[in-house]
Order: C-alpha cells, then structure tokens, then sequence
C-alpha cells in the first residue's frame, strides 16, 4: 500500500455506483438533540481556515482517499451493509461539527440512526474519464463544513471492482487509511460467505480529543513543557517553523497550484538491502531515510544541521491503532549532517535527535503553534515553505497481510500550497516517495533534482552501507538560509 496521486492510478473503467449517507434522527427531529462532544485542536483548527477562507470566497480545499480491488462481481448488498457497519464502527464519521459559543463541538449521530441509499451515478468507457469524474467529484462532494464529511462509491465491472473512500482531514489521517480498508473488507468477506456481522464500536478519536483538550487547553507560553519547543526554535533565529533550506521560486504571502508526483526510490530487495544496512549502524529504516534526506538537502546547498518537521502518531500510547481519527502530533526534530560526518555518524545524530523528540511529544502541534506564534497562527496555512519528512511502513498496519490481495492506495489532493511536503512508504514492493509541491519553474528543478539525488544516496546506501562519495543536485540552487546557533546544538547533543 502507497501514496501518490488519483490521476497515477491505473483504474478500469466501468459502471460507478455511490452510497449516500443519512441520518434518520434528523429526518425525524434535527440534529441538535444530539450530545454535543469536543473536538481536538487539529480539528478545531482545520475547521477554523475552512470556515475564514468560505468567509472570503477562497475556500481551501484538500481530501484524502482510498481505494480498493474486490474479486469477483461485487455483491452490492454485502457492501452497503459493510460499509455502514464501518461507518458505525467509527464515531468520529458519525459527528456534525458546529461552533457553539466560539468553541467547535461535533455532535455523533447515534449508529442505528443512520441509512445508506446506493445511487446509481454513470458508466465510463475510458479509464482517463473515470479518474476525471473521480478527482472532481472529491473536490466537490468534500465539504469540512457540511456532513457526511466523506464520500463512498465503487466502479463496478463484470469480474471485479474498485471502492473507493475519500474524506475531509478532519476526520482521518494517513494511517486510517488501512483501517478502513480492513474493516470495510473484512466484513464483506465475512458476509459474503454467509457470516453475521455484529457491529463493534472502536476506541473513539472523541474520547482522545476530550482527553487531549483536558491536558493542554488550560496551559499558556510559560508552561514548563514548551520548553523542548522554546529550545528549537531560539536555534533556528526565533522561528517557530522551520523553513525548506532549498529555493523554490515562491513569493511571500502568496498560495500556488500544486505538483503531485510520486516514485520508486528503492524495489523490495534494494529496501530490505537498506533496512540492514541501518540496523548495521543501530538504526531503524527511517532514521537511515531521514539521514539521506538531510545529506543531500546539504549537498544542495543546505545547513549542516537537519531542522525539520515530522508527524508522529498517537494511536499507540493508547489502544487507538484500529480506529478512525486524526491521531498525529508534529513535532520538531533538528540533527547534525555536517560535511565529513560518514552515513553512521548522522544516523546516530538523527537517533538522538528522535529520542530527545520523543521525550516531549505529548504537547500537541497546535496548542504550541498557538502560544508560541500567536501571529502566524491566525493565518490559514504556514508562513513559508517548511521542511516536512513523512514516514510510515504500511507492512505493520491492519490488513497488511491481506494487501497483496486488496491492492489499497492512498490519495491526497490540495487545492493549493506554499511550499512542499514529502511522504514516504514502505510495502511489500519497495520504498516510495510522494511529493507535493508549488508549480514554480523554480520549484520543479529543485524537486526533480533533489529526488533524484535522494534516490542515488539511499541506493548507494543499499549497495555499500554508506555513503561513499557526496550525491550533489545536478545543479544546485541557492538556498533558503536561517540562522542557526551549532555551537548550541552541539552541546545540547
């Protein structure tokens, strides 16, 4: 299972069938005898820019999606029936957000109050016209201000079919997309063969959220737990966010259309090369990924110290690992990958920048970005171009074993950016790469080049275990400096 964009997907066409979702308590007597819930500071956020940028008639839009291979001709009534019980299973799919008093809430509609209608939508001849009709019906059907915040529909063939998913951000993140993949298959599987199904409520993303507001909402900017934040950014000039050290032709103040490409950068076996060699220098596979990527953001042009952002989930410290949610924290993460310093040496840096990381990540991204940077927190994206390093093996999450079988990808759109983003994957086929990134002349230079000296170091890695010569950009441009205090950095590792 791997990330990269809606139009790479090479889909069949066929008959698409929908799956609109109801609720039978507000047919009955509105929304609002529901319990209202709170929501978590990512939510209220996301919730916030969509709401100021409707205001101004610049709505800001993104999903993300899923899709999936069902063998055989499809039995429609085995997935209504499974794709409402995984709408049940989840509370956070079940709630309608709304501002009551300046606070956002979300109100969960009851599970047995909800019904699905299968609408018959068209039938595409081409494969071009499918993934056309697909990427422009995310962009309307996805609404962070109206509910169902998410659509479900299917491309129906005679030996086979393709369901897909895709949802506004504030109710997943990139690690639910398997959790939706192996709840909505493993309960078509099980009724397809005869099987009753008993809908089971996972652990819900509301009860993190309530839980993580109770901790954080009281805490102001002295509060001796942002000191780890405090730290970062006295070291990077006063900066909360850290900036991209490369040029990608942007203007202050300004949003552009997006680049989405997505590559191979290693086959399974050059990964499981890659794996040993990092575990060789008593590191994890994406600390070794993670040092690539600061060597050759250096060779560019770059600092010798690695400052960056880096999500880090939060289902594991508390049994949310099959739920639905928007379970991430960024967090700050800076390292040494000085000239001179041999593939080891930054992997070891990269280990204790992650351990020192991790001893502070239960403060959320957001809290902190709004004690810290009041200023910029008011404004619907970051500042300027952040460097951001994404990482997740999709061979350790729900269903894995299954996903030879199921063939799930996942898919992010954004309207627009200021910047760019990487995400990496690890499967059962290799190490890949997905990047988002401003459409500047600028922009798709410095990324085409940068991905291709990444993908020559971590195979370079794989071949020898280190880096034996510099991999430099083709042609390298003239960098984004900030001003960085390394003797301070120094002594702190």
């Amino acid at each position: 299972m791997r990330q990269f964009p809606l139009e790479m997907h090479h889909m069949a066409p066929g008959r698409v069938v929908e799956w609109r979702l109801r609720s039978t308590a507000a047919e009955a007597c509105g929304p609002d005898d529901a319990a209202d819930r709170q929501a978590s500071f990512n939510q209220d956020k996301h919730f916030t820019v969509a709401e100021e940028s409707r205001a101004d008639g610049d709505p800001i839009a993104s999903w993300v999606a899923v899709t999936f291979e069902v063998a055989g001709a499809l039995d429609e009534d085995a997935l209504t029936r499974s794709l409402l019980a995984f709408v049940q299973r989840h509370e956070v799919l079940r709630c309608e957000f709304r501002r009551l008093a300046g606070e956002l809430a979300c109100a969960p509609i009851a599970p047995d109050e909800l019904a699905l209608d299968s609408v018959p939508v068209a039938a595409f001849e081409t494969s071009g016209a499918l993934k056309h009709f697909l990427v422009e019906r995310f962009k309307r059907s996805i609404d962070t201000l109206s509910w169902p915040l998410f659509t479900m529909g299917a491309v129906l063939r005679e030996d086979s079919a393709t369901v897909y998913l895709a949802f506004d951000h504030i109710v997943c993140d990139g690690l639910s997309m398997p959790v939706v993949v192996n709840d909505v298959q493993s309960v078509y599987e099980a009724l397809c063969r005869g099987e009753e199904h008993v809908v089971e409520p996972a652990p819900s993303y509301l009860d993190f959220a309530e839980e993580q507001r109770g901790r954080y909402l009281s805490i102001d900017a002295t509060d001796e737990r942002l000191d780890n934040w405090k730290a970062f950014i006295a070291r990077g000039g006063g900066e909360f966010f850290p900036r991209f050290p490369l040029e990608l032709g942007v203007e202050p103040g300004r949003m552009y259309p997006i680049v989405s490409e997505a590559s191979q950068l290693l086959d399974a076996g050059e990964a499981e090369v890659f794996e040993k060699a990092c575990l060789a220098v008593d590191g994890k596979p994406f600390m070794g990924l993670l040092a690539a990527v600061a060597v050759c953001l250096r060779e560019a042009g770059g600092p010798g110290v690695y400052r960056g952002f880096l999500p880090v989930s939060e289902r594991g410290r508390s049994g949310w690992s099959d739920s639905v949610g928007w379970f991430v924290n960024t967090m700050p993460i800076e390292f040494d990958a000085s000239p001179g310093r041999d593939f080891a040496q930054v992997v070891a840096a990269v280990r204790a920048g992650f351990s020192e990381m991790l001893e502070h990540i239960d403060v959320p991204f957001v809290r902190a970005w709004q004690l810290l940077a009041p200023e910029e927190f008011g404004a619907r994206s970051w500042p300027y171009p952040v460097n951001f390093f994404s990482y997740i093996d999709m061979r350790r999450c729900p269903g894995a074993e299954r996903h030879e079988d199921w063939r799930p990808s996942t898919h992010v759109w954004s309207a627009s950016a200021n910047g760019t983003c990487s995400w990496f994957q690890r499967d059962r086929d290799g190490l890949h790469m997905n990047s988002m990134y401003v459409d500047t002349p600028v922009a798709r230079r410095t990324m085409d080049d940068f991905q291709e000296a990444l993908r020559l170091t971590v195979r370079e890695i794989a071949r020898y275990g280190s880096l034996r010569r510099p991999i430099a950009l083709t042609a390298p441009r003239r960098p984004v400096r900030t001003p960085l205090d390394v003797a301070a950095y120094g002594r702190r590792a």
